[in-house]
């Protein structure tokens, strides 16, 4: 199952609470969280494939009112606990 992380900034001003919860709706965005430094969302999306994970990254990801730019970094190899 195709998996990445997407680090995500948003809109200045605007509340990254708001672009959090909706970004939760957004149907393979398993968890996302507000974190300081450069980027101020990272969400780790799955799909059914790597097709299908661009898709979502692209149409829905970065479609939520408010992101300005994303990362997006594609998992390779993991390890589960």
């Amino acid at each position: 199952m195709p998996m990445a992380f997407v680090l995500i900034n948003t809109e200045i001003g605007s509340s990254t609470a708001d672009v959090l919860k909706n970004l939760k709706k957004v149907e393979g965005v398993d968890e996302a969280f507000t974190i300081y430094g450069v980027y101020d969302i990272i969400a780790r999306v799955r799909a059914k494939s790597m097709d299908n994970l661009k898709e979502i990254v692209t149409w829905h990801v970065r479609r939520v009112d408010k992101v300005r730019t994303t990362l997006t970094m594609i998992v390779v190899e993991g390890q589960n606990r």
